[in-house]
């Protein structure tokens, strides 16, 4: 085995504090991945106080990875030691089922081996990128381009493909009119790479605190969901809503917003159930659905996308002793716009 040093919280309600844990010896198509940085993702914090369903602790969260190879496996043929690589949110499939053999590993029938909080193929529990090190199949790694520094290109891990993913899958492209939920982590990659596809981008948030940063970052409009007229001005607007956001909102106001055939896409996933009023989707033929991140083939592509274009997140680096601080800024929204820890600090008390 090898040891790597981490963060990890031993229960739901934290804090985290220095521990090891092990990587596996390198298999025949493994790789092992010096991390330099890894980002901070609600998800992480959803995941680790319980509130998506049972934890085993301790538990070291973290699927947005960006380091280095340091050694290779005796049959790997994609990565050579030195490599700038990425790791995101799931680490293995089943390889076989319809959805892995189309290259949406995501959506694998027989359920995916998560980065962390998983029992993967070997009977190990899976810890994440809050750690030095991480033991990773060759087939579950991305390449960062030259044009990516490393720190911010470890957000794109989750935020960048969990935004690229839905706009490739329903056509962004110029002359299309796309609505962003939310500008926070998720949401300000989401109006980057919309305005990068050539599309129309309105933002739709709480309050115009972030007017600013929002047509900075390449929205076109930008609107108060708290102001009732806003649902009124821009009814049948949209061919596509992108929300971003982890709370309850009212799904059917929403909705509304939406052309002939339009659809509103969930990337956003708060702990509480939806309700939706049918007459909403049924009136124009339109549609709600989901998503969830990408396959290893599609965030290859978001990665040279945004490389392509010079999209990078904003982010804050902070230290591995700063989590439990930038986890309760999370929760405050108090983050423009993603929190990206040093990993040459972990061992720092």
């Amino acid at each position: 085995m090898i040891n790597a040093s981490a963060r990890a919280v031993f229960s739901s309600e934290g804090p985290f504090k220095l521990t090891t844990v092990e990587r596996r010896e390198l298999q025949p198509h493994d790789v092992l991945i010096e991390i330099k940085f890894a980002g901070i993702c609600h998800s992480d914090i959803h995941t680790a106080r319980g509130e998506w369903g049972p934890v085993q602790y301790p538990l070291v969260p973290g699927h947005e990875i960006a380091g280095i190879v340091i050694q290779v496996g005796s049959e790997v043929v994609k990565y050579a030691v030195g490599d700038r690589v990425g790791v995101g949110c799931m680490v293995d499939s089943c390889g076989e089922c319809p959805s892995c053999r189309k290259g949406e590993e995501q959506y694998c029938l027989n359920g995916m081996t998560g980065t962390y909080g998983a029992i993967d193929r070997y009977g190990h529990y899976t810890q994440g990128g809050y750690s030095t090190h991480i033991v990773v199949t060759e087939d579950f790694v991305v390449r960062i381009p030259d044009g990516l520094e490393l720190d911010v290109a470890a957000p794109l891990l989750c935020a960048g493909i969990t935004t690229y993913s839905p706009l490739r899958h329903w056509g962004v492209a110029p002359g299309k009119k796309i609505a962003v939920v939310g500008l926070g982590g998720l949401g300000h990659m989401a109006v980057k790479i919309a305005h990068a596809m050539g599309a129309e981008v309105t933002v739709l948030s709480q309050s115009l605190k972030k007017k600013e940063d929002g047509l900075r970052l390449g929205a076109d409009h930008y609107y108060a969901t708290s102001d009732p007229e806003t649902f009124h001005q821009l009814a049948g607007s949209f061919d596509l809503i992108v929300n971003t956001v982890s709370a309850k909102l009212d799904i059917s106001a929403y909705l509304s917003l939406l052309t002939l055939d339009g659809t509103m896409v969930n990337v956003g996933a708060p702990a509480e159930p939806l309700s939706v009023n049918v007459f909403s989707l049924i009136g124009h033929r339109r549609s709600f659905a989901g998503s969830m991140i990408g396959g290893i083939q599609e965030t290859q592509e978001m990665l040279d996308f945004c490389a392509e274009h010079h999209i990078a997140p904003e982010i804050e680096v902070i230290s591995a002793k700063q989590i439990d601080e930038a986890w309760e800024r999370v929760l405050a929204s108090d983050v423009r716009y993603r929190f990206v820890i040093d990993i040459s600090t972990m061992e720092n008390e």
